[in-house]
């Protein structure tokens, strides 16, 4: 026997559940499948910037508590260990662990009416007639997916053959430790820690993130990167010897043209939206899920669920944009040999540094400097060199 739904969310992090939680508050039926059972663990800094808390609050409504939320606004900035500012009044950043928030989306979107399938893995994935067979025998069918599975997406997987290109694949790597391994709140990131990519150091409210994040095919022996990056002090070194390690696949923002096809939607990770110069992607991701879900409402309402990626598509081209641009600063700070001139300008322009937290708060976009922002960067860069 088959069941039948409006939609199939598949993947059921921050993306997945903001389009199964908007989609059945608004009265579509949602079949929600994830390979896990939830609370379960995941790899991710935490780190949950302005413009995520604003998503968060706009769509699950849902604000930063303390029970769940460590928010510092003190950020340092490294370039290999080497400080290039220290900013002690900057932007909230909110840090949590992704094990306790993902389970508090979840929870919403079940609430909100979607059916739960999970753990439930898909043995069988049919873009063209949506029909999704479990592992278990069962059959799912929806008028539309939306897929909301990572990096390593199967929705993307079977409507592509491949869910990304291995050049662009990022690899990150962390470990958490006893919270007592660091002083104070502070939020630390080295943008020299490892090749194109960067290293963090993120509290929390019972343990503190160390982690590595960067191009995989540039970082074949992550293990190594991160045991230098942790090596700031007994403690810290004490505490990884002991410690057990995560990683995972991320993607860095390369499908960046329609973001599915036919009735499939995708969203999140499985669409690439990440910021490749930041590796923000919470607040995209649930942004995402919310657009997908509303195109979706459209579409079914009008009876035309064909429709739907195209509303989607029209949506979500304001973010796309974002990380085009964040990509093409991104080649600035991470190219070998711009990178020490790229931490030299940081270090040299505090202006620059506040910009970025600002960026990262959500008190402006890429966009709102306009598409030479770059070009900006390039010419301070520049200025740089000739000062050398």
């Amino acid at each position: 026997m088959i069941k039948k739904f409006d939609i199939l969310v598949v993947g059921s992090g921050p993306a997945g559940s903001a389009a199964a939680f908007t989609a059945a508050s608004a009265g579509l039926s949602v079949a929600l499948i994830d390979k896990a059972a939830f609370p379960r663990d995941k790899l991710c800094g935490g780190g949950i910037t302005g413009r995520c808390a604003s998503a968060l609050s706009q769509v699950f409504g849902q604000e930063i508590t303390p029970d769940l939320f460590l928010t510092s606004q003190r950020v340092r900035l490294f370039s290999q260990g080497a400080l290039l500012a220290d900013v002690r009044d900057a932007p909230p950043i909110h840090m949590t662990m992704r094990r306790d928030f993902d389970a508090v989306l979840h929870a919403q979107a079940k609430a909100a009416g979607a059916q739960v399938f999970a753990p439930a893995r898909i043995a069988d994935l049919d873009p063209a007639t949506g029909v999704a067979r479990l592992g278990d025998g069962q059959i799912l069918q929806g008028q539309l997916i939306v897929g909301a599975d990572g990096a390593n997406s199967i929705v993307a997987r079977a409507l592509y053959g491949k869910a990304q290109r291995y050049r662009d694949v990022a690899f990150g790597l962390e470990v958490e430790l006893p919270r007592d391994t660091v002083d104070g709140d502070m939020v630390d990131i080295d943008i020299g820690a490892v090749a194109w990519g960067y290293g963090w150091v993120f509290p929390k409210r019972g343990s503190v993130t160390v982690g590595v994040c960067g191009t995989h095919v540039r970082n074949p022996d992550m293990r190594a990167v991160l045991d230098r990056y942790a090596n700031q002090g007994p403690a810290m070194v004490r505490a990884l010897s002991s410690a057990q390690c995560k990683g995972a696949f991320l993607p860095t923002g390369w499908r960046l043209g329609a973001p599915g096809e036919g009735r499939v939607l995708l969203v999140g990770d499985a669409a690439g939206l990440v910021d490749p110069l930041t590796g923000e992607g919470i607040g995209w991701a649930i942004r995402s899920g919310e657009l997908a879900a509303q195109a979706s409402i459209r579409a079914l309402g009008a009876g035309a669920p064909g429709a739907a990626i195209r509303h989607y598509a029209a949506e979500i081209r304001y973010v796309q944009d974002e990380i085009r641009i964040a990509g093409r600063i991104a080649r600035l700070a991470y190219t070998r040999a711009l990178r020490p001139i790229f931490a030299r300008t940081v270090r040299d322009n505090p202006k620059m540094t506040r910009n970025a937290l600002r960026l990262l708060a959500g008190q402006f976009d890429y966009q709102d400097f306009g598409l030479a922002f770059a070009g900006r960067i390039t010419r301070r860069m520049g200025r740089a060199v000739l000062a050398r």
